[in-house]
């Protein structure tokens, strides 16, 4: 038996999403900046695309920026927000994904003030703080909608209103990529100017992600040459992982509350499971305020490392923390440190991510080789 709880990590690519990136890699294969028709061929595929993402989002297609993935839209939304605005202070959230921190680090080199938010013992950011921070200087705000470890999910509308409330001029960036097509997705109801997208968290191709840029949002690019995308984004697209993105991000949106709502059950089944079956655990994702895939909990006396590599020897893949994390010498996790979890129930964190495929069987098979493998582990 094979149970992949990993999803936060990626997901296994719809049938149809595979068929449609051969089908387009092996009949629709002109460079789309070209003149002549296979080239035109290529651009429609592109824009057919962004009309099933735009949709989606309730926006302009014109306002859909390719890129190769989540990682590249989260710095150009930061990098490039900062080098077309005045300002000189950014707000992000101490739990933010590393591709946010790590862009919001080399901003840092280039004299921009980076002020990180604290969040409380369930990972909420503390509002008091973000409107208190926000200046004439602000010239980015920069929140993840749900955390990609914990699942906890920011109150993304109230934050928007207080960010254009305080400063109208301060750029919002919200970070959609553990989000997209599982809640509600809408940057006009959030007020946001950009929003990351990332098509390997919706059963879509790996390598191909996008970023929503609000018509009228000011925005350099990070990649110069060629002219694509209005120049915001240039480089020849990936034309095969567009078509696949955007098939995914319409299959997976069409079935989207009742998906969500099936994962939240097996999510609060597999929550249950454990809390009745498995002594000395702390669930770390909130009852409240949290997304219907993702739960991350605690082990204590165990190690997450050990752990995981257990569960992968009945078939069942899950993680220790962010896969953008895993190759770091420090394995403890910010994301539980920042919401103040202490370091032995940090050293054994798992988290389980589950995806629309799951079953109940599955997880309640989850739940009883947990117990055995947590007591064998003990034990030793």
């Amino acid at each position: 038996m094979e149970i992949y709880l990993d999803n936060s990590a990626t997901t296994m690519p719809y049938p149809e999403v595979v068929n449609e990136v051969r089908e387009v890699m092996s009949k629709t294969y002109g460079n789309p900046s070209s003149l002549h028709s296979m080239g035109i061929e290529s651009s429609r595929v592109i824009e057919t695309a962004k009309e099933r993402i735009s949709a989606t989002l309730k926006c302009q297609p014109s306002e859909i920026y390719f890129t190769s993935g989540g990682t590249e839209a989260n710095n150009l939304a930061l990098l490039g927000a900062c080098r077309a605005n005045r300002g000189s202070h950014v707000i992000t959230s101490a739990i933010e994904h590393p591709a946010t921190l790590q862009a919001a680090d080399y901003i840092q080199s280039d004299g921009y003030e980076i002020e990180l938010l604290e969040v409380d013992g369930g990972g909420i950011m503390d509002l008091a703080q973000l409107e208190n921070s926000i200046s004439e200087d602000t010239v980015l705000v920069s929140i993840m909608h749900v955390n990609n470890e914990v699942g906890t999910v920011q109150d993304l509308e109230r934050i928007g209103r207080i960010i254009k409330t305080k400063n109208p001029k301060t750029v919002f960036h919200v970070d959609a990529v553990q989000s997209y097509c599982k809640l509600p997705v809408v940057p006009k109801n959030f007020h946001a100017d950009m929003v990351s997208l990332s098509s390997h968290k919706i059963h879509g191709p790996m390598g191909v992600g996008a970023l929503y840029v609000k018509q009228g949002t000011k925005i350099s690019p990070t990649v110069f040459g060629g002219g694509q995308q209005k120049n915001i984004r240039p480089g020849t697209e990936n034309v095969p992982g567009i078509a696949g993105f955007g098939l995914a991000a319409q299959m997976k949106y069409s079935g989207m509350a009742e998906n969500s709502a099936r994962m939240m059950e097996l999510r609060e089944r597999l929550r249950s499971g454990i809390l009745a079956n498995v002594p000395e655990v702390r669930v770390n994702t909130p009852q409240e305020n949290c997304a219907p895939h993702v739960l991350n909990v605690s082990f204590d006396r165990v190690k997450s490392e050990v752990l995981l590599h257990s569960l992968e020897q009945e078939g069942i893949f899950v993680s220790s923390g962010s896969a953008c994390s895993s190759h770091k010498k420090d394995k403890r996790s910010y994301v539980l440190q920042s919401m103040a979890i202490p370091f032995n129930w940090i050293d054994g964190s798992i988290r389980f991510s589950l995806s629309e495929f799951i079953s109940a069987t599955e997880i309640d098979y989850t739940v009883e080789k947990l117990r055995e493998i947590v007591v064998r582990l003990r034990e030793i």
